[in-house]
């Protein structure tokens, strides 16, 4: 952990920064921190391998204990991962001399005295919202700005009345806001909570209930609002914890997981569930594209979706003709109207697989209720139960009216059996049945993954019937081997011992051992979640908003997107839109400024999206680079890269292509010829990616190279490639093409 007494390490030309009168009180308060610190790691260290050795327990005291481990894990991993850099900055409010100090958690000394405000309580929120026009009470603001090393190399100070001249301003030309955007990008996001504005912080702070749009152009920080909205709802909002559903988080691809990654673990928060939405079914991970786009169209319809439900219900018919049965020498009888009643147990909402069960069920205590069973007859009703689970016929017209299904089955024969395809989407017409059929149905595509996820959702999981079946047959067998040894017990007993409290069923269900059983592990991703937060929303087809739909009852989500950074169109408003799909709770907050790409750079974008989109919104950059587009030929490439990595010791370049094989070639041949790598200046492969212009959305780069950007397509999707990737530049944008 950083030593407190060296917190600050200004550079040689801020030496005025480094005045006592200014920096004392933070040293001493920073001493307290790290104080605090060690003492509070040392305690929750010990708290969290007390807990790890209580036993585990089972229904509440478990889920209580593993609680208990997730959160003080959480809290030794934030602690553990931050040093004096868990503080933000301070504020001096209006009357009160003593300046009150943010962090990214709260921490109370030994003393009681509060050391950090979190970041998420009200209390905060004037460090990011004050401005001059509203300071909401305070007098002053300082912003720190830390090196990797958890050392202050630069701070700013802001003043919003006289009395904040007085003694302890640092004044700065540059507000800290602007100075960190300038920055350079690493390979995965930082989090900004220091630099979080008025108008995001606004946002993040907004309540969960129903669906809240954040509407914002290239650079406005969408995502930064939507990964630190996760984090303090979760905090301020005790509906959407852990232990009640907790939150999703959904990102449009791998390459922009991986690139914030680190965010909502630096904000404390370790377990959200950060996804796209491939991850949401097992058939996600080898999905490929759909190659035909109006086979693609058809199937991102509700359609489609809806056709899940009859499909399913297909396998729901009862039989109409009776049956009669010897059950080791009972006859019983099996009317249509038998059959129809049992059918007609399902209860609504359980899946398919889960209803097959209750409807077994209930046919067999039909049949029970023909014959009179008592337990001194020669066939008891264990016995008649296990004659009908082995009678063949009966076993044989059960499973094909209501047999166990696979999700997958479902799908793949909708693509190889027109006429049940027809039956299941009677609207669909000829051609479309014929365009649907293909020769392999189970080569998934991205546009199958709603319809797999559907047809999940109606079937169930039959690995977990089988399981769960497999768990009550087991327990079964526990409970006869437990009544074994009791009647053992009990004839060995004199009659006036404890063996005869075994008699009792309750005494002998408690006796046998859960824990011994075989357990049924949930979907972890199958919800219901009690908020969800989904970025480049505007992407999403309305079968893919049913994925998400389905997993959030409450309809409290997050919805992050640009209308005009849509690949396929976005003509209607954005209540339009998700009204259309289910959501008629829907607000609308608006970002307009660009906090990440420089003027220079929007300067030559805007044009290119206005030309397909004319009502795009364009937000106003609030900086410039001082670095104007460049344009070049192919050929330049290689030496380009080399160019940079020579003369930038950090900072990430992205080249955007749709011919992804010769970039990466020339991107390799640059990083070997570039500077060697040492401590600090890396030539590192991560420093110089190749995206295609879909994969390079939501992610942002020091250095943006474009190659042949006229080849990423025509109209409205080719124009939204070219204006996304363009934007993606921080500092500096190349456009190379072939002449």
């Amino acid at each position: 952990m950083t030593d407190p007494t060296t917190a600050f390490a200004l550079p040689d030309h801020l030496s005025a920064k480094n005045d006592p009168a200014l920096i004392t009180a933070d040293e001493e308060h920073f001493a307290a921190i790290d104080t605090a610190q060690r003492e509070q790691i040392a305690e929750l260290t010990t708290r969290l391998a007390a807990a790890r050795r209580t036993p585990g327990g089972s229904g509440q005291a478990a889920l209580d204990r593993d609680l208990e481990i997730h959160r003080l894990t959480g809290q030794l991993s934030l602690l553990g991962r931050f040093g004096l850099d868990l503080c933000l900055g301070r504020v001096v409010r209006a009357g009160d001399l003593e300046p009150i100090y943010i962090g990214r958690t709260g921490l109370t000394g030994p003393d009681g005295d509060r050391l950090l405000i979190d970041w998420r309580a009200p209390a905060a929120e004037a460090f990011f919202a004050a401005t001059h026009a509203d300071p909401m009470g305070l007098v002053s603001r300082r912003r720190y700005h830390w090196t990797g090393g958890g050392r202050i190399n630069d701070y700013w100070d802001e003043v919003f009345t006289p009395e904040g001249l007085a003694g302890h301003a640092a004044l700065d030309d540059q507000s800290a806001f602007i100075a960190t955007l300038g920055a350079s990008r690493s390979p995965r996001m930082r989090d900004v909570l220091s630099t979080i504005a008025r108008d995001q912080d606004a946002i993040i702070r907004a309540g969960s209930r129903g669906a809240l749009v954040v509407d914002g152009g290239p650079g406005t920080g969408k995502t930064v609002v939507a990964l630190h909205r996760t984090a303090y709802l979760l905090y301020a909002d005790p509906r959407l914890g852990h232990n009640r559903g907790g939150v999703l988080f959904v990102g449009p691809h791998q390459p922009y997981l991986d690139y914030v990654s680190d965010v909502l673990p630096s904000l404390g928060e370790e377990g959200v569930q950060t996804v796209t939405l491939r991850h949401l079914v097992p058939e996600g991970a080898a999905a490929g594209p759909e190659p035909d786009p109006d086979v693609s169209r058809l199937k991102a319809s509700m359609t489609l979706v809806e056709a899940i439900e009859p499909a399913v219900a297909f396998f729901e018919e009862p039989p109409t003709a009776a049956l009669a049965l010897d059950v080791d020498g009972v006859g019983l009888r099996v009317r249509p109207r038998d059959w129809a009643e049992a059918f007609g147990a399902a209860e609504a909402g359980v899946t398919h697989n889960d209803a097959r069960e209750q409807v077994w069920e209930s046919l067999v205590q039909i049949l029970l209720d023909q014959v009179e069973v008592a337990d001194d007859e020669d066939l008891s009703e264990a016995e008649l139960r296990r004659g009908l689970a082995e009678h063949e016929q009966l076993t044989t017209i059960f499973n094909g009216a209501w047999p166990l299904l696979e999700p997958e089955d479902v799908v793949a024969d909708l693509w190889s059996v027109p006429a049940y395809l027809r039956l299941a989407a009677p609207r669909l017409t000829s051609d479309e049945v014929r365009l649907l059929q293909r020769r392999d149905p189970r080569a998934w595509t991205h546009a199958d993954l709603p319809l797999l996820d559907a047809a999940r959702q109606r079937v169930g999981d039959p690995a977990a019937a089988r399981r769960r079946r497999r768990q009550r047959a087991a327990h079964a067998l526990e409970r006869e081997r437990m009544s074994e040894v009791i009647d053992r017990m009990i004839e060995a007993d004199d009659g006036e011992g404890l063996a005869q409290q075994l008699r009792h069923h309750d005494l002998q269900e408690a006796l046998v051992d859960e824990g011994a059983l075989p357990a049924v592990d949930p979907d972890r991703l199958a919800g219901p979640f009690a908020h969800v937060v989904v970025d480049e929303a505007q992407e999403l087809t309305d079968a893919e908003w049913q994925m998400l739909l389905s997993r959030c009852p409450s309809r409290s989500m997050t919805i992050v997107g640009d209308r005009a950074q849509a690949r396929h169109g976005f003509t209607e408003s954005w209540p339009e839109r998700l009204g259309r799909v289910g959501l008629d709770r829907v607000e609308v907050a608006s970002l307009s400024l660009n906090y990440r790409t420089p003027s220079e750079v929007m300067a030559a974008a805007e044009p290119v999206i206005r030309a397909a989109i004319p009502d795009a919104n364009v937000p106003t950059s609030v900086r410039e680079s001082g670095l104007p587009v460049r344009h070049g030929v192919l050929a330049e490439l290689e030496n380009l890269l080399v160019k940079w990595l020579t003369e930038h010791d950090e900072g990430v370049a992205c080249v955007v292509t749709t011919a992804p094989d010769r970039a990466r070639a020339a991107a390799t041949r640059a990083t070997a010829k570039g500077p060697a790598r040492t401590p600090g200046n890396a030539s590192d492969p991560a420093r110089i990616q190749v995206l295609t212009p879909a994969l390079a959305k939501g992610l942002e780069f020091d250095l943006v190279v474009l190659l042949d950007p006229d080849g990423f397509g025509q109209g409205t999707q080719g124009a939204v490639d070219r204006y996304v990737a363009m934007t993606r530049a921080t500092q500096q944008l190349v456009v190379l093409t072939g002449v």
